[in-house]
């Protein structure tokens, strides 16, 4: 466990994985606060200067969750906008990998804004 009381990586889950309750879900929010909780997903979009930016944003989280092993839905829209969305389709709703995995991108995104 991190610091955030949150897995330090991805674990891979089996089909038929407990999906969190609500009540955890929103506990564990905390932890992703730019992501909102649209039970059962966890979504938030990232507005990029350009359609090229949103591609190169698009591989970058794509890279980042091939190396997690899960994967959000991917929803470009418009010609700059990148919406994420997360859940664990073995749990048929959210895990512990969506907030791990949203904490992750959060950094990512900080990183690529310094």
């Amino acid at each position: 466990m991190s610091g955030t009381g949150l897995p330090e990586h991805c674990v891979p889950c089996a089909k038929g994985t407990a999906a969190l309750a609500r009540a955890a879900a929103e506990a564990r929010l905390a932890h992703v606060p730019e992501w909102t909780l649209d039970f059962p997903r966890l979504r938030r979009t990232f507005a990029l200067k350009d359609f090229r930016a949103a591609l190169a944003w698009t591989n970058r989280v794509g890279m980042l969750a091939e190396e997690q092993q899960h994967h959000p839905d991917f929803h470009l829209t418009g010609w700059n906008r990148l919406e994420l969305v997360l859940w664990t389709h073995a749990a048929g709703g959210l895990s512990d990998n969506d907030f791990v995995l949203a904490r992750k991108i959060d950094e990512l995104w900080a990183r690529s804004r310094r």
